[in-house]
């Protein structure tokens, strides 16, 4: 009896099958893939035999060797398979294999296909090819409806540039779109990222960064939580504080572009760009670096802090421009350029003026346009004040052309020394000497053992020496053939108070490290007026020296 159930099973399926792959041959010369509202079954195209197993598996059709199978445009090979017909579903053993067209290939050891729900299970070396991509797992669901596959249990995916390992990832036939999470790395030869979310294109091989993520290669690293990487052209348009960091250098912004292959970073939005190695920091709302070059502009609320000399300087410009020149030779040099409204604070220090330049070959720092320079209760002023930097501190500042001395004595008594070019020299970080030349007028207020005034000595020289002791002027010494006179305290005439071109500047002065953004000009009475140089030689600090020698 159980002979001839089996005979009466395996003509039936045989009968069914055949039908099914008349209709399945129809399908496959141009007719649709399924009709909208109706049932499209899995069909047998071949297999090398078949059998019905009733006591295990009543309602499945048992096919061996070499089995082909067809669901409109998929076709699936394998060892052998269950095939139930009334569930429209086949689990298919060994080799299996799903084509799809020509592009796509879904490979395993196990194949569970739900011919209803058009979702495959494959579980064992999986493998999913489309075209130049390939996805790599041990368990892997594919949902054909729209042709997305997801892993669950670590996977690798690798295109022709990059390889993305993660715990969890679905990949996106028709988009070429795929999306990992948990302990993602994606390695390439130029770089290696690490996120905890990303997105990746296969077709575009861009890289949507949607978490924590990290990027590394030989001389950079990147850090953001949201942005785009162009792995192919290894360009970064990042965003929410991202971080750009090359060996001692690192800039940071609200949003960033970075270039890799020029170098170039361009950072919108609250900068902040620094030099561990030159101890220094940059920040504005708009920059722009280069690192094959070494240098960086910053604008709009830009600032400079030097905190190398341990009591840090801060620097606001419009503009603050860094570049380093002939890296590649021995001659290398750095330059910064602050243009238009410069102000500078530290404690022990003050400047203002329109425009600022450092050199590195002289470590020189030259201020123009109506140049002001604080030091303690001294202010001096020019049409060009030059400072001169040691490794440490100030070495000399040089004050050229219409150039003031002004120390504050009392409420309305400065002393004063005017020339045409003045020098001081400074140690240990201190104030010296002061070397004056060229139509020298002073107005000095000695003061006795008890640091009271005297009175006031006005005079007229070639040339001046004067030292210094805790930031004033402790000495003067002037040649014998000045003119001069001395006025006592209660005889001193109004008009002889102050030279011609004494101003005090306090209202001007950067007062703390905040102040540095409020820009206040000098009144326009007060500011240096244009001269027309004459050819008489006026005296030099050359000659000033020989004499001195002598």
């Amino acid at each position: 009896m159980s002979r001839l159930f089996a005979a009466i099973l395996l003509f039936f399926c045989t009968s069914v099958l055949s039908a099914q792959v008349q209709m399945g041959a129809s399908l496959k010369s141009g007719s649709a893939d399924t009709v909208r509202g109706k049932r499209t079954y899995l069909y047998m195209l071949h297999a090398d035999a078949t059998r019905g197993d009733e006591a295990r598996l009543s309602d499945a059709v048992i096919l061996v060797g070499d089995v082909q199978l067809r669901r409109d445009s998929m076709y699936m090979y394998c060892d052998s398979a269950y095939l139930f017909t009334k569930r429209n579903s086949v689990q298919a053993f060994g080799n299996v294999r799903m084509e799809q067209g020509d592009t796509l290939f879904l490979y395993g050891d196990y194949a569970d296909y739900d011919g209803d729900l058009n979702v495959a299970r494959v579980r064992g070396n999986v493998r999913l090819v489309d075209k130049n991509t390939v996805l790599e797992t041990d368990s892997l669901n594919y949902d054909r409806n729209i042709n997305l596959a997801y892993y669950f249990d670590g996977g690798t995916l690798s295109d022709e540039q990059s390889t993305l390992d993660s715990y969890w990832g679905e990949y996106d036939v028709n988009t070429k779109e795929a999306v990992f999470t948990d302990e993602v790395t994606l390695n390439n030869p130029q770089f290696v990222m690490h996120s905890d979310t990303l997105r990746y294109n296969t077709a575009t091989n861009i890289a949507k960064i949607v978490g924590p993520t990290r990027i590394d290669n030989a001389q950079n690293r990147i850090v953001t939580h949201l942005g785009y990487y162009n792995t192919d052209k290894r360009q970064a348009t990042l965003l929410k504080r991202s971080v750009v960091s090359n060996g001692s250098k690192e800039i940071t912004g609200d949003s960033l572009f970075y270039d890799e292959l020029t170098g170039v970073s361009v950072a919108f939005g609250n900068i902040v760009y620094t030099d561990t190695v030159g101890r220094n920091m940059l920040t504005g709302e708009y920059g722009y670096m280069n690192e094959l070059v070494d240098s960086s502009y910053v604008t709009d609320r830009a600032v400079v802090m030097d905190y190398s000399q341990g009591d840090t300087l801060y620097m606001s410009a419009d503009t603050i421009w860094a570049v380093t020149r002939n890296a590649e030779t021995d001659s290398l040099y750095r330059m910064v350029r602050a243009c238009h409204k410069v102000r500078a604070f530290r404690s022990d220090i003050q400047a203002v003026c329109d425009s600022l330049v450092f050199d590195s070959r002289d470590t020189c720092m030259t201020m123009y346009k109506d140049p002001i320079l604080w030091y303690n209760n001294m202010q001096l002023l020019g049409e060009e004040i030059r400072i001169y930097m040691d490794t440490a501190s100030i070495d000399w500042v040089n004050v050229i052309n219409q150039t003031l001395y002004a120390e504050r004595m009392a409420d309305a008594e400065y002393n004063q020394i005017r020339g045409q070019e003045m020098r001081f020299f400074f140690d240990n970080g201190k104030l010296g000497e002061m070397q004056v030349v060229g139509s020298v007028e002073v107005r000095y207020y000695p003061v006795d053992g008890d640091g009271l005034m005297m009175g006031l000595n006005c005079t007229e020289s070639g040339k001046l020496t004067a030292y210094m002791k805790d930031g004033e002027v402790d000495k003067i010494l002037i040649p014998t053939k000045a003119d001069g006179i001395f006025y006592p305290l209660t005889q001193i005439p109004q008009e002889k108070r102050y030279l011609s071109n004494f101003a005090w500047f306090d209202y001007v002065r950067p007062m703390n490290k905040d102040d540095i953004f409020r820009w206040r000009s000098k009144s326009k009475e007060q500011q240096l007026k244009k001269v027309e140089r004459g050819s008489v030689p006026l005296p030099t600090f050359e000659n000033f020296a020989k004499e001195k020698n002598n």
